[in-house]
């Protein structure tokens, strides 16, 4: 195609429109000698813009070209004439040269292999075992006689079929599943014919043993990709006349030199690494074993994810007789994986290990591990093959789409869905496809160049037909993320749907799970009763009301939420109970279904323990905050307390206003719980989208709900005081009323079942007398008692005065005066200690600032401590731990008063308060992890010490927010029971089976507290 100097740019024109990047080389690419015989001809042009890189088919073409014109220029000339004439080679030729790089270097070192592609009948479109057999044999003949070694005349003629099955594939005679089936075929021949080199170059061996080999993996399920390790299992027996130790070291150098010659690079180039890791014990585990050694193995010591594994498994090389023995001696061992005890934490763990390898930076271009990705579509359909191949033969395909389709038929899967969740598939394996093909490497990810996706992108269209005119790039990238959200909910789906099938009525002839099916489904979902789940979801999706066509959507992804948690079981129950509450109720299943956070949190509250749920069914209506972005948002203590003190003022008589006043502080406490739960505390995002931040701080956790569950719990107190006061005195009441919390309530560091420590402090008002004001105190006090702990559908909150002066058996209230002259007078050390977290709570504002200037000196008392005052609290902090402990309780797991925990960290930090604080402000705090940074910033303790402290009173605390959460009621110590035990290490950030190392992480960390405390307390 020489063309004149004046009409260049038009040819630059041209060669654009084609979809050339580079029209100068390639204008002098095609005035090159080689390919004279075809330049001028238009037809070869057209041909050449068809291909995904015109520049790549092109050069290609130039260097078979080249390579024949010196090898045999009669044979180039036959290559040009056969191109522009017949349609068949051409679009065979150009397609592979212009999509794989790879087999374009193969043919400029084997250029004669181009007649491979001549052929175009019927038959050669589809050819399986017995055609590769003798295209390997013939090709690996040729190579030797061309002076190659049997392993890569074996390699080179491996390439040579490569080739004819990419040129199927790039002009779309066969599909992506004829594809990869025809690849796990001429893997089957390959292995056959690199065992067979092995057994030629070492014939005693061979002698010895019988030798099978069996393809696992997407080789043993006829699905291979172009290039993909080749897993596989070695099983072996003695033949006649050899012992079996000698035979199994035959059969093993056999195996091993059959996987060499398969994996081993040359200037031949490698065929793919022969991977035998899923063998029983994996890479540590010998490389060949008899088959009793296998079944032994697998009876004994298999996990879950070994049997899924064997699903593919299937006899391709050696012994066939041996390896067909295998076959049929593991099968039943696959089919009962679903009944086994772990069946359910191997299933998840699997799952998780899949998401957790893929590196952060790949996420997005992960076609295979990544969300919506081709090992999504596997897992689902490989577990519910588990679950239901059980009983039903027919669904035990070795293929994933044969599986799908067996699955679609039996009526484990919705037929609509068994086909999008094909569709999806093999787009996504044909992108995996042509990715490979490129280079010949093994590689998942979605390239990032513009370039690349370019060619991927045109390539793709050939195949997929897309419609004309659609920009590459930008079409791929439509059709990728199409594939991949339709993916990422038909997973969500596929094990979810047919389960409410089996309880819902259905159309006329609709195939559905029997009952016993449904429930084996449940089971291996972790529901531990799977005849009340059935009910509930009969409950919930039967009928043909608007609600229960709402609630089909819903269930199935709520089922898999509920199922990814500890007690799957309460969070269908709990979702039952606020359905039926609020069922009636227009917006709530539209929240549901049109605010996706919304149901996700649902789900995730009520399947987190019982606190949540509880609060939830007293007032189920709190579930719109929700699908609130700032529902979540822990509210502060002002807004709180306006709101309380406006309902009480609403309200007719005491009791009524304390209704109003408890049910603010439940739906406050469901707020904070909930925000908790989902992960909405400790991380960067605003709270309704936090799930997705990463981590979760734990320091920042326990402070937030610190500060939430005190400034509610504030907020109620002071609600309680004005109910109190306006029952019996109107307005205004005989004496100035002051609330001073005390404890955790004054340090801000309350949790959700923590009691409300509280000092009482009046000031009778001018011209009241002090019996007046005394017995007017005393009254407002027991009322607020009594109405916080009346018995309602709302949680209580238990009034604690045990920190009063003479404790127990003192007054309940007292006036300032009375205070200032116990305190002057009668004062112990370990009052002294307790006032450090003394903070008015409620009340007359500047009564409680006068209490606070009262305390002060006593609290940080000037010079600090003497000796005799630190002796003393040793001795009581030592008589604490020895007395108070529960018996029988672990001291290495007690969260208060065990070795390290809070009890421990407090009392240092107090101590170093009640010694230093004169003379450094920043200790003259009431809250535990304040004043310890302050230490530490005063070196009154190292920063290593100070972070050890201050860990372990996190964890802790922490500890005690999750038992309080999982059990609705209080605790100090972990939980027994297994699943309130798993449900705890969740809220922690362990996943599930791995309770052993949440306890093993508690003990070390408080352990090392302890040694701290030691030396800073004890001064050990």
């Amino acid at each position: 195609m020489t063309l004149p100097e004046g009409r260049r740019s038009s040819s630059y024109t041209r060669l654009l429109k084609y979809g050339f990047t580079d029209p100068a080389a390639a204008e002098r690419r095609l005035e090159a000698p080689a390919l004279a015989a075809g330049r001028t001809d238009p037809v070869l042009l057209d041909a050449l813009g068809a291909t995904a890189d015109p520049d790549l088919a092109l050069h290609g073409l130039l260097r078979l070209a080249e390579a024949l014109d010196a090898r045999d220029g009669g044979d180039r000339q036959a290559l040009m004439d056969t191109l522009v004439t017949a349609k068949p080679l051409r679009d065979r030729l150009l397609g592979v040269l212009g999509a794989s790089e790879a087999l374009g270097d193969h043919l400029a070192r084997h250029p004669g292999d181009w007649h491979a592609l001549v052929t175009y009948e019927a038959a050669d479109l589809n050819p399986g075992v017995a055609e590769f057999e003798k295209a390997l044999a013939d090709g690996a003949r040729g190579g030797r006689e061309a002076g190659l070694d049997a392993a890569d005349a074996l390699r080179a003629a491996y390439r040579r079929c490569l080739l004819t099955i990419a040129a199927r594939d790039v002009c779309g005679t066969t599909d992506v599943a004829q594809t990869a089936a025809e690849l796990a075929d001429l893997a089957t021949v390959t292995l056959r014919a690199a065992l067979a080199i092995a057994a030629e170059e070492q014939p005693g061996d061979a002698a010895a043993c019988r030798l099978a080999v069996i393809g696992m993996g997407k080789c043993g399920g006829g699905e291979l990709n172009y290039v993909s390790d080749v897993d596989v299992v070695f099983v072996a027996e003695a033949k006649e006349g050899t012992a079996e130790g000698p035979a199994l070291q035959a059969a093993t150098r056999l195996a091993s030199r059959m996987m060499r010659v398969c994996s081993d690079v040359t200037p031949e180039g490698t065929i793919w690494p022969v991977d035998a890791n899923l063998r029983p014990e994996g890479r540590n585990g010998p490389l060949v074993r008899t088959l009793s050694s296998h079944l032994a193995y697998y009876q004994r010591w298999a996990k879950t994810w070994e049997f899924q594994a064997l699903l593919k498994a299937r006899p391709v090389a050696g012994d066939l007789t041996l390896g067909q023995a295998y076959a049929d001696a593991v099968a039943p061992l696959v089919w009962q994986a679903a009944e086994r005890d772990n069946f359910v934490p191997d299933v998840q763990q699997m799952r998780r290990r899949v998401i957790a390898s893929i590196p952060a930076g790949q996420v997005d271009r992960e076609l295979k591990l990544g969300p919506g990705g081709l090992r999504d579509v596997e897992f689902a359909v490989q577990l519910l093959q588990l679950v239901h191949g059980r009983g039903d033969a027919t669904v035990r395909a070795s293929g994933t789409l044969d599986a799908l389709t067996a699955l679609a038929a039996g009526g484990y899967v919705g037929r609509t869905d068994a086909a999008a969740l094909d569709a999806a598939y093999r787009f996504l394996r044909a992108m995996e496809h042509h990715i490979q093909l490129h280079r010949l490497r093994r590689t998942h990810l979605m390239p990032e160049a513009e370039a690349d996706q370019r060619r991927l992108g045109r390539s793709l269209a050939r195949v997929l037909s897309w419609p004309p005119g659609t920009e590459p790039v930008d079409g791929l990238a439509r059709e990728w993320k199409r594939h991949a959200r339709e993916v990422r909910r038909l997973h969500e789906k596929l094990f979810y749907r047919p389960l409410l099938d089996a309880v819902a009525q259905l159309e006329p002839g609709a195939i559905r799970l029997s009952a016993k099916e449904a429930g084996n489904r449940l089971q291996a979902l972790g529901y531990a009763d799977p005849a009340a789940a059935l009910r509930h979801l009969e409950a919930l999706a039967s009928g043909v009301s608007r609600k229960a066509a709402i609630q089909r959507t819903l269930l199935p992804v709520l089922l898999g939420w509920f199922a990814d948690s500890a007690d799957p079981d309460a969070g269908l129950r709990g979702f039952r109970m606020v359905s039926d509450a609020l069922g009636r109720t227009p917006w709530y299943l539209r929240l549901l279904r049109d605010e996706g956070a919304a149901a996700e949190n649902l789900a995730r509250v009520l399947s987190a323990g019982r606190l949540a749920p509880d609060l939830l069914l007293r007032a189920p209506e709190a579930v719109a905050l929700l699908g609130d972005p700032e529902g979540l948002r822990p509210r502060g203590r002002e807004a709180l307390e306006q709101e309380t003190l406006a309902a009480v003022n609403r309200s007719e008589g005491a009791e009524a206003a304390i209704v109003a006043v408890r049910g603010v502080r439940r739906r406050e406490l469901f707020r904070t719980a909930a925000a908790d739960i989902i992960g909405a505390y400790g991380r960067g995002g605003a709270p309704g989208a936090a799930a997705a931040n990463g981590e979760r701080d734990p320091h920042v956790r326990v402070d937030t709900v610190g500060d939430a569950v005190s400034d509610l719990n504030a907020a109620a107190v002071a609600g309680a005081l004005r109910a109190a006061v306006r029952a019996e005195w109107g307005d205004t009441l005989p004496t100035r009323f002051a609330v001073i919390g005390m404890g955790r309530f004054g340090g801000h560091e309350q949790g959700y079942g923590s009691d409300a420590d509280v000092l009482f402090v009046h000031e009778p008002r001018e011209g009241v007398s002090d019996e007046e004001a005394a017995k007017a105190a005393s009254a407002v006090a027991g009322e607020m008692r009594r109405l916080l702990q009346l018995p309602t559908t709302d949680p209580p909150l238990h009034i604690d005065t045990d920190l009063r002066p003479e404790g127990k058996s003192g007054p309940i209230v007292r006036s300032l005066a009375s205070y200032a002259a116990y305190y002057r007078r009668w004062s112990l050390v370990w009052e002294s200690q307790a006032l450090l977290r003394a903070k008015p709570v409620a009340g007359d504002a500047e009564l409680g600032q006068r209490f606070i200037d009262l305390i002060d000196p006593l609290r940080y008392p000037a010079e600090g401590l003497g000796e005799d005052a630190v002796r003393e609290i040793r001795r009581l902090k030592a008589r604490m731990e020895s007395e108070r402990l529960p018996r029988g309780a672990d001291p290495t797991t007690h969260t208060k008063l065990g070795r390290g925990g809070l009890s421990d960290v407090e009392w240092t930090v107090q101590l170093l308060q009640l010694r230093h604080a004169w003379a450094e402000p920043g200790l003259r705090t009431t809250r535990t992890r304040k004043a310890l940074a302050a230490a530490c910033a005063a070196e009154l303790l190292s920063a290593e010490a100070a972070a050890i402290l201050d860990d372990a009173w996190v964890l802790a605390t922490s500890v005690r927010n999750a038992v309080m959460l999982v059990r609705g009621r209080s605790g100090d110590t972990f939980p027994t029971e297994p699943r309130e035990l798993a449900a705890v290490g969740r809220y922690l950030g362990y996943e599930p089976g791995h309770v052993g190392d949440m306890l093993d992480d508690y003990r070390r960390t408080t352990r090392r507290a302890r040694a701290v405390v030691d030396e800073l307390f004890y001064g050990a």
